[in-house]
């Protein structure tokens, strides 16, 4: 998919925190950032630290207790939720029961921000846009399948592929590759980092962040410890503070690639 101008979102957080209504207690500390549009932002940190807490600020399921979230200038909570669900698409680690949905079906529910009121039928346009994200993410095959007999890695895609089906610009995923073996792993990454979007996506291996991100937030218990490139941000000191773990910045032989090594 080629990259436009238009495609791609500018998300800026400005002094976002997130306060846990019921306990009183702070899950999220300030934290502001500006990622510029057509850029892959990987958040991470350590279980707890707040990656997921940050995440539904951005796709507007919690609103920030103080700060705010805007996309392209605009506050989330300034306009309606069709609204921002048309600029604005998650994937989430938990995977909804498909109802005996097939595939194709589920990646249509991604054009419900388009219907009026009570659903709506679905249009020539809409057909267009679900055989155009069928098609760019190889799912043709799977179409008429239900999710439940497909493995992880195509579940994914097709989760993937109903967020696409909305016309997002801004894409969140919540460890899109949790519980994947290495190949599917490689193989959303690769994808994600084709997408003509603005893409925010928290994950687990800081090795992974470093190759496919442009840029990294490191969180540790609801602080930012850092933003920008991973080059910066990823020092041993603050890994090593984050993670409490002894990181290492070493290179692979023979191939002179950047890897991160960890011990207790």
């Amino acid at each position: 998919m080629k990259k436009k101008a238009d495609t791609a979102a500018r998300l800026t957080v400005e002094n976002a925190t997130w306060l846990e209504p019921r306990y009183k207690e702070t899950i999220l500390h300030p934290i502001s950032f500006d990622l510029a549009p057509h850029k892959i932002l990987g958040v991470v940190g350590p279980n707890g630290s707040g990656k997921s807490t940050l995440l539904r600020l951005l796709y507007r399921f919690n609103a920030p207790t103080t700060g705010t979230v805007k996309v392209d200038n605009t506050d989330i909570w300034s306009i309606s939720a069709q609204k921002v669900a048309r600029v604005v698409a998650a994937v989430l680690q938990e995977q909804p029961a498909d109802f005996g949905l097939t595939v194709r079906e589920i990646v249509a529910l991604g054009r419900t921000p388009y219907r009026k009121l009570f659903g709506g039928s679905t249009n020539t346009r809409d057909e267009e846009i679900l055989q155009g994200v069928l098609d760019h993410l190889g799912l043709n095959d799977f179409s008429n399948r239900q999710l439940k007999t497909l493995s992880g890695g195509e579940r994914q895609r097709v989760m993937v592929a109903r967020a696409l089906a909305q016309e997002p610009k801004l894409l969140i995923l919540d460890e899109p590759t949790n519980h994947l073996d290495i190949r599917h792993q490689l193989e959303v990454l690769i994808l994600l980092r084709d997408l003509p979007l603005t893409v925010v996506t928290s994950l687990h291996d800081l090795n992974f962040a470093d190759q496919f991100c442009d840029e990294v937030l490191l969180l540790q218990a609801g602080h930012a410890l850092g933003f920008g490139s991973s080059e910066t941000v990823f020092t041993e000191l603050a890994v090593s503070k984050a993670f409490c773990v002894t990181a290492r910045r070493e290179k692979l032989l023979p191939s002179d690639t950047k890897h991160m090594t960890f011990n207790l």
